[in-house]
């Protein structure tokens, strides 16, 4: 496509050929360039092996799912145990640590934050620059590359290649992008900081841990966030998504001012109760804010200026006074000057000739000596001075183009991003229902009539408190679940030991197999007593059968006072 200039194209159906699942394995998330000095945008070299080992799809996952199954199963001991404190959390070593661990996180995700800010800032275009918009744009969607409109490196799904649609813009050897290209948000700071941060959501984990240890119910909202943030950060740096840089920015800001509250709430600092729902309403708005963020990337395409060369055959015809140049260059190159001079040296003052005439075409395809030429400069005919002369001149003419290109290049980064929306799509669907039933209400006829503003400032605070009230009867219900397959698990175990036991010692009526061998041997010894006396055999059968009646008898009637 060509136009006048570059121009943003938003609202475009993206190509179904991203959207493919599973995505595409290539390319492989690149690591960030290893400096020969030290660089803020990438502070620690980190090996290749390394860095796509923890990339790897199942250890988010692993991760994730151990973590949702053990927090639902703690929240149910808790609340079966009347949610006292664990012993641990009363000792100053356990207080200590949660002041550590905050300190830690709200230095961290602040500096995060700047790290991301910075990376913007020397990537995207200044707003006085010549297509700052557009410029902008590119900037944002390829994160590639050096920085320039149109210089981005990109992935060709195709082909299976780097390049750039700059001609002047290589690839290293290996074919991937150049580690030394600067200006964009990959080689900028998102490669370490990005990777970095995507490891702290396994360690954020601790948050839950200190709350639980403490004999509190983890909301279900918090462990939603942990165990999503850590699947969305994956997906991004793993396939090197253009919004993640966004979720890295947003979120380590509000962590930063979120773990700085904690701080002071451990220090036993009272900070009033508005702050802790403004940090809960900056979350919430965090997710509306990044589903539609991402969302955008699929639906934007741009055009962007292209040196395309072309070959040219242009015609030269013209009428050349072949005489008056033949006595030009006779007495040129019959001068003192330029008598020993060789065949070049004649070549090239000839071309200088037919220049000083105005003939260009003719000038550039004067031969050099030993090489055929289709003219004879050394035929002064009268009537080839009179002849028009047909010369063919080829040349290389460089247009420049806008082409069209579209803000995701493969399916991987697609991935990254239709995984956030599931991830934040219920969060968004629940603050739009109930933003909606708050606003109705407040502006129904029978309602008092309040400022525009005033609607909807408390119809987002009632919409907040809605999805905070619906996400946590969901987390009740699935501890609940949690909690009835436990018990059923363990009564189930309980039932086979018992059917095992039974199994291999069967009872004998209401005796025990113990009880019925005691007895058998009573039997023997008083059978044996009655022989010693002198009874006959007879009479010691008889009264040995009456008194082990009498004695069974005895016994299973004690046994079933025992037993009642």
């Amino acid at each position: 496509m060509s136009g006048a200039g570059p121009e943003l194209y938003p609202g475009e159906l993206p190509s179904w050929a991203v959207f493919k699942f599973p995505p595409d394995s290539a390319p492989a998330a690149l690591p960030p360039p290893v400096a020969d000095h030290y660089s803020f945008r990438n502070p620690i070299p980190i090996p290749e092996n390394v860095y796509n080992a923890v990339l790897h799809p199942y250890v988010p996952l692993t991760i994730a799912a151990t973590y949702a199954v053990s927090i639902s199963t703690l929240n149910w001991w808790n609340r079966k145990h009347g949610n006292k404190p664990w012993k641990i959390s009363k000792t100053r070593a356990f207080h200590a640590f949660v002041i550590f661990h905050n300190v830690l996180l709200a230095v961290y995700s602040a500096v995060t934050c700047w790290a991301m800010v910075r990376s913007l800032k020397h990537s995207i275009p200044h707003y006085t620059d010549r297509n700052a918009v557009v410029g902008t744009v590119d900037a944002l969607c390829k994160i590639h590359g050096p920085r320039g409109l149109g210089d981005a490196v990109t992935y060709d799904g195709q082909t299976n290649t780097w390049g750039s649609k700059n001609a002047q813009i290589r690839v290293s050897p290996a074919g991937l992008p150049e580690s030394t290209d600067v200006g964009r948000i990959w080689n900028e700071g998102l490669a370490w900081w990005g990777w970095v941060f995507y490891l702290s959501k396994f360690y954020e984990v601790l948050d839950t841990a200190i709350i639980i240890m403490k004999g509190k119910r983890s909301s279900t909202l918090q462990t939603y966030h942990h165990a999503g943030a850590m699947l969305s950060m994956w997906s991004g740096i793993r396939y090197m998504s253009p919004p993640i840089w966004m979720f890295a920015l947003v979120n380590s800001g509000i962590h930063a001012m979120m773990y700085t509250y904690y701080t002071v709430a451990a220090l036993k600092i009272r900070v009033p109760n508005r702050i802790k729902r403004t940090l809960t309403t900056m979350q919430i708005t965090q997710f509306l804010v990044g589903v539609a963020f991402a969302a955008c990337h699929l639906f934007v395409s741009y055009t962007v200026p292209v040196s395309v060369p072309y070959n040219v055959a242009e015609k030269v015809l013209s009428k050349v006074n072949a005489s008056s140049i033949a006595s030009a260059a006779s007495s040129a190159t019959s001068s003192a000057v330029v008598a020993p001079a060789s065949g070049v040296a004649i070549a090239f003052l000839k071309k200088m000739i037919y220049r000083a005439a105005g003939d260009e075409g003719l000038a550039e395809n004067v031969y050099q000596p030993g090489e055929s030429s289709p003219v004879s400069y050394a035929d002064s005919n009268a009537n080839q001075a009179q002849s028009p002369i047909h010369n063919t001149v080829n040349r290389v003419v460089y247009r420049t183009e806008y082409q069209h290109v579209p803000c995701i290049d493969t399916s991987g980064q697609a991935f990254a991003i239709y995984l956030n929306l599931i991830y934040l799509a219920p969060l968004t669907v629940l603050f739009v229902r109930f933003f909606i039933k708050s606003y109705i209400k407040r502006t129904s006829p029978n309602a008092r009539k309040p400022s525009s503003h005033e609607v909807i400032s408390k119809s987002t605070r009632d919409a907040i408190r809605g999805v905070d009230r619906q996400v946590e009867s969901f987390g009740k219900s699935a501890e609940d679940g949690v909690s009835s397959a436990i018990m059923n698990g363990a009564s189930a175990l309980r039932g086979r030991a018992a059917a095992a036991r039974s199994n291999g010692d069967a009872r004998h009526g209401s005796l025990s197999p113990e009880n019925k061998k005691y007895l058998e041997s009573f039997q023997g010894r008083i059978v044996e007593e009655l022989e010693r006396a002198g009874e006959g055999e007879q009479e010691t059968k008889q009264r040995a059968k009456k008194l082990a009646r009498d004695v069974v008898g005895t016994a299973e009637s004690a046994n079933g006072k025992t037993t009642a």
